[in-house]
C-alpha cells in the first residue's frame, strides 16, 4: 500500500479507511424468510388435486355462481375436519375461475402468520405494488393489509382469492386480512367451525361423501383395482373420507412389485399380515407429502392448535373418545369424565367445544344429545396415544360406560343411550385388545360389553342381542381363554338368544359347552356352573327332555337357596322356573311327579315374596302369577287360574307394553278362557298372540306355530253349537 487510503469490497462487504482515529458501529438488517414470498400465487399449492371432484354439486352450483361475471363482495368459508376435501373444492373452483370464468385465480397459504403475510405481499406485487410499497410494509412503514387490498380494490381484472387452510381464523383477524371487494371474491378453507370467526361470511359445511360417490373417488384413481361394490366396501372401511379414499387409491395405483386389488386392501385395513390402517393409508401418499396430507399426522395440527390456545385438554379428551366408535355417542356419557391432571371434570365442557370448533368433532341432533368423531380420526388418535396412558384411558371409559349401562337391565324397553352404546362397547373391546392391556382392563370391558348384551335381549330385540353376543365373543376370545368368566357368561348370553329365537338345538349346544366348561373350571357348585344347567334346561324342555330339563331346574334353585338365601331375587326367579316346569303343558314326566302339588302350593308365597323385595308393581311378580296360572291350569284348576292370568296379562302390559312378555301371558289367558269355554275371549287373546308373534318372531318360529295351533283349534270350537 502506498500513503494514500485505498481499498476494495466484493458482494456485501464493506471497507473502512481512515487517516485517524475513529469509532464505527455498523448495524446489519437482514430480511425475513417472508421478504422471498412464495414462488407462485397464482398456481394452486395443492397436495394431489382430484382426479373428478365427486359430489359437492350443491355447493359447487353455489361457488361458481360467485365468480360469475359482475359478482364480488363476498366471502365464502368452506369448513370440516381435515381430509373432507376443502381444498380438492377451492382447486375445481380455482380452476374454472381462472378457464372458464375469465378471473385471476390467487391461491395463498394462511396456515400460519410468516406464509400469509408473504402470499398477501406477492399478490399486491402482482397487482403492481411498486418495490419502495413492498418495502415500506415489509419494514413495518405501512400497514401490509392495507397495500395488499388497495391493490385488488383497484384491480383491472376480476380476481378470485384463495385463502388455504386458515384454521387460525385470529391470523387474519388480527392483521386485518380478511376483506371484501366488489372487485372479486375470497374464498377460505378453514377446519375451524365456530361461526363467529367469519361474520358476514356464507359458510359451507363439508364432510364425507356419499357411498357411491365415495367409491368412484376410488375407481378414478386405481380403475383396474377391483368392481365398483368392492370400492364400496373399502369405501365404507374407509368412513367415505376423501383424503382417506385419495390414500388408498393412490396405494392402489402405485403398486409395481406386488400390486394390490381392493379385496387385499380392505384385508390389509383389517389387520391381515399385521398391517396397521393409518399406516398402510399413509403409504399411499407422495413421496415428501407434507402433514395435512397423511392421516397419521394431519389431526395432531388441530390438537396443537387447540394446546396454544390454552385447551391442551382437548387432547386428553379425544383420547379417550378414541376408545369408542365414530358412530354417535351419547354426550351423557361424558358426564364426570375426567383423566387426573390431564382432564379435570370441570375442563369438560371447553375441551370439547374446542373439538367442535376445529371439526375433530360435531354435535349430532337426534332424540338422545350426542356427538360424533370418524372413525379414521379415532384410529389415528388411537394409534398415537402413549403406551403408559392406556390402562388409565381404559379405566376412565369403563366407569363411565358402566354409569349408563344398568347392572342389572330390566326386562321392557330401555334407556336409548343405552342402545345407542352398541358400537361402542364392541370398539372399545376391539380397543383395548389392539392396544395389548392387561386381561383385567379386558374383563372389565367384557362386564360392559355383558350388561349391554342383556339389555338389549331384556328390549326383546333378540336377533340384536345374538348379534352383539357374538361380535363380543370373536374379540374375547382373541385375548382371553375359552375356560374364562368373562368369556363364559358371554357365551350364555348367545345360548339365551338362541333360545328365544326358537333355535333349540343350537341353544342346547351353546349351554352344553359351556356347563361342561363351567364344572371343569369352577366347580358344581359355583353360581355360573348353576346358572348354565338353569338355562340349558329351558332348551331341553323345549326339545321335550323334560326329565333332565327338571333335575336341572331343583338343581339350580336348591343351589341358589344354599348360596344366596331363600328370598334372594335369583332364588325366587329359581322357584319361578318350578313353579313353570310343573305347569309346562304335555309334559309327562313333571306331571307324574310326587312333589307337583307341593310346588304348586308355593305360588302365593313366591308371589308375596316377589311383592315384599321387590314392590307390588315388578315385572318378576307378574311373571310369577303367570307361572302360577299356567300351573294351576295343568293341575285342571281354570277357575282358579284365570284371575292370575289375567293379572299377569294386565301386568305384563302396563309395564312392558309391545315385549314379547306380554304375548306369552297372553297366550295362557287365552288357553284358560278355552278350558272354561269361553271360546270368542281365547280367540280374541290368541289373535293378539299370533299377530304378534308374526311381527317380532317371525312366523316360521315355533311359538308362532303352536300359536296359529291354538287359534285354529278355539276357532273351531267357537263355531261348534
Amino acid at each position: 500500500m502506498t500513503g494514500a487510503n485505498e481499498g476494495r469490497a466484493d458482494g456485501y462487504g464493506r471497507v473502512y479507511q481512515a487517516t485517524g482515529d475513529q469509532h464505527i458501529v455498523e448495524h446489519h438488517h437482514h430480511a425475513p424468510a417472508w421478504a422471498e414470498g412464495p414462488d407462485s400465487v397464482r398456481h394452486p399449492a395443492v397436495g394431489r388435486p382430484p382426479v373428478v371432484l365427486r359430489d359437492r354439486v350443491g355447493e359447487m352450483d353455489r361457488l361458481r355462481a360467485a365468480v360469475e361475471p359482475g359478482a364480488g363482495n363476498s366471502v365464502h368459508v368452506l369448513h370440516g375436519m381435515g381430509g373432507c376435501g376443502k381444498t380438492a373444492v377451492a382447486h375445481t373452483l380455482f380452476r374454472h375461475a381462472v378457464d372458464r370464468a375469465g378471473r385471476i385465480g390467487f391461491w395463498v397459504n394462511a396456515s400460519d402468520p410468516a406464509s400469509l403475510r408473504a402470499g398477501m405481499l406477492a399478490v399486491a406485487a402482482d397487482r403492481g405494488a411498486t418495490d419502495a410499497e413492498l418495502t415500506g410494509a415489509r419494514s413495518g412503514l405501512r400497514p401490509a393489509a392495507d397495500l395488499v387490498w388497495h391493490h385488488l380494490d383497484a384491480s383491472d381484472q376480476p380476481w378470485l382469492l384463495v385463502l388455504d387452510n386458515a384454521d387460525t381464523p385470529a391470523v387474519l383477524r388480527d392483521g386485518g386480512w380478511l376483506r371484501t371487494s366488489p372487485a372479486g371474491t375470497v374464498v377460505v378453507t378453514t377446519r375451524q367451525a365456530a361461526a363467529h370467526w367469519w361474520p358476514g361470511a356464507e359458510l359451507l359445511q363439508f364432510g364425507v361423501l356419499p357411498r357411491q360417490d365415495a367409491a368412484l373417488v376410488l375407481q378414478d384413481l386405481a380403475p383396474h383395482a377391483g368392481s365398483a361394490e368392492e370400492a364400496a366396501e373399502v369405501a365404507d372401511r374407509l368412513g367415505r373420507l376423501p383424503l382417506a379414499l385419495t390414500l388408498a387409491g393412490g396405494f392402489l395405483a402405485h403398486q409395481i412389485l406386488d400390486p394390490w386389488d381392493l379385496a387385499a386392501y380392505r384385508r390389509g385395513l383389517d389387520g391381515a399380515a399385521g398391517h396397521h390402517p393409518i399406516e398402510l393409508l399413509d403409504q399411499g401418499a407422495e413421496t415428501g407429502a407434507e402433514s395435512r396430507q397423511l392421516l397419521s399426522r394431519t389431526w395432531q395440527l388441530s390438537l396443537d392448535a387447540l394446546a396454544a390456545q390454552g385447551l391442551p385438554e382437548a387432547t386428553a379428551l379425544l383420547r379417550l373418545l378414541a376408545c369408542w366408535a365414530g358412530d354417535p355417542l351419547p354426550l351423557a356419557l361424558l358426564a364426570g369424565a375426567g383423566l387426573g391432571a390431564e382432564l379435570h371434570p370441570t375442563r369438560v365442557e371447553s375441551a370439547l367445544r374446542g373439538l367442535l370448533d376445529h371439526s375433530l368433532a360435531e354435535l349430532v341432533p337426534g332424540r338422545v344429545r350426542c356427538l360424533r368423531v370418524h372413525g379414521i380420526v379415532l384410529d389415528s388418535v388411537a394409534r398415537a396415544t402413549p403406551e403408559d396412558q392406556r390402562e388409565r384411558l381404559a379405566a376412565t371409559a369403563v366407569r363411565l360406560l358402566k354409569a349408563v349401562l344398568p347392572e342389572v337391565p330390566e326386562r321392557g324397553e330401555q334407556d336409548p343411550a343405552v342402545i345407542l352404546l352398541a358400537p361402542h362397547v364392541i370398539a372399545f373391546l376391539r380397543r383395548l385388545v389392539g392396544w395389548e392391556v392387561g386381561a383385567a382392563a379386558v374383563e372389565d370391558a367384557a362386564d360392559c360389553a355383558l350388561r349391554l348384551v342383556i339389555a338389549t335381549h331384556r328390549s326383546g330385540d333378540y336377533g340384536s342381542a345374538l348379534t352383539l353376543a357374538r361380535e363380543a365373543l370373536d374379540v374375547l376370545t382373541s385375548a382371553l381363554s375359552a375356560d374364562n368368566v368373562s368369556v363364559l357368561r358371554m357365551r350364555m348370553r348367545v345360548g339365551r338368544a338362541l333360545l328365544r329365537l326358537g333355535r333349540f338345538e343350537e341353544s342346547e349346544s351353546v349351554y352344553r359347552e359351556v356347563l361342561d366348561a363351567c364344572e371343569r373350571t369352577l366347580g358344581p357348585d359355583a353360581l355360573d356352573t348353576l346358572n348354565a344347567g338353569l338355562h340349558l334346561s329351558f332348551s331341553l324342555s323345549n326339545l321335550g327332555r323334560f326329565e333332565e330339563s327338571w333335575s336341572l331346574k331343583v338343581r339350580g334353585a336348591q343351589g341358589r337357596e344354599t348360596i344366596l338365601g331363600r328370598t334372594h331375587p335369583l332364588t325366587l326367579l329359581a322357584r319361578t322356573y318350578l313353579l313353570g316346569a310343573v305347569g309346562h303343558p304335555g309334559n309327562p314326566y313333571v306331571a307324574a311327579l310326587p312333589e307337583r302339588d307341593e310346588i304348586i302350593a308355593t305360588g302365593p308365597t313366591v308371589i308375596e315374596d316377589w311383592r315384599r323385595i321387590m314392590g307390588d308393581d315388578h315385572l318378576m311378580r307378574f311373571g310369577t302369577e303367570q307361572n302360577y296360572a299356567l300351573a294351576l291350569s295343568t293341575a285342571g284348576r281354570w277357575t282358579e287360574a284365570l284371575p292370575h292370568a289375567r293379572e299377569a296379562v294386565a301386568g305384563h302390559e302396563r309395564v312392558v307394553p309391545g315385549h314379547p312378555a306380554v304375548l306369552s301371558a297372553r297366550e295362557l289367558l287365552g288357553t284358560v278362557l278355552a278350558a272354561l269355554e269361553r271360546y270368542e275371549e281365547a280367540v280374541e287373546q290368541l289373535e293378539t298372540v299370533v299377530e304378534g308373534r308374526i311381527r317380532l318372531l317371525g312366523p316360521a318360529h315355533p311359538w308362532t306355530v303352536s300359536a296359529e295351533a291354538l287359534l285354529q283349534q278355539y276357532r273351531n270350537a267357537a263355531r261348534t253349537p
